[in-house]
């Protein structure tokens, strides 16, 4: 008896007969699809760009004033020049080893990268014990329960 071999990527194939080569547009007269490419003559759906209602080019609608250019556009976008902090929470800090909590420790506990941007501490949780932080931000309610704790801040 034969043994069969598992079946596995370096094994497969299409079955005989299902694939079809695609169809070469554009190649003469004799292709039955040339010159115009099997698309007409005219209209948008012979253009390059967009292919007629719904299809192609994102935010057309037919002519109308699209949306995007017919709501107002207001206020005030400080995306370039934001400062967007990583956020660590109290209770996190009981994955860094030792009581010693700065970007570098938070770091090597996997709870920040450090060349992505500010770290900053909230008041998530409950503090264990007392903490040294050192360079980070830290908002007021954990402020408190780092010194209610026996910890200190330096900044």
């Amino acid at each position: 008896m034969a043994t069969q071999e598992k079946i596995g990527l370096h094994n497969l194939k299409a079955a005989p007969g299902s694939h079809r080569d695609r169809k070469r547009l554009g190649r003469g007269p004799g292709s039955g699809t040339g010159k115009t490419a099997g698309k007409g003559h005219k209209g948008s759906m012979a253009r390059a760009g967009h292919g007629g209602p719904g299809g192609g080019k994102p935010g057309f609608e037919g002519g109308q004033m699209p949306l995007t250019r017919r709501i107002p556009k207001r206020g005030f976008n400080n995306a370039r020049f934001r400062t967007s902090y990583q956020i660590i929470g109290l209770d996190d800090l009981t994955r860094v080893e030792g009581n010693e909590i700065s970007p570098e420790a938070l770091a090597k506990a996997g709870l920040v990268k450090l060349r992505t941007g500010p770290v900053k501490l909230l008041a998530n949780g409950e503090v264990s014990s007392a903490y040294t932080i050192r360079g980070l931000k830290v908002s007021g309610a954990a402020r408190e329960k780092i010194v209610a704790a026996g910890g200190r801040i330096e900044e």
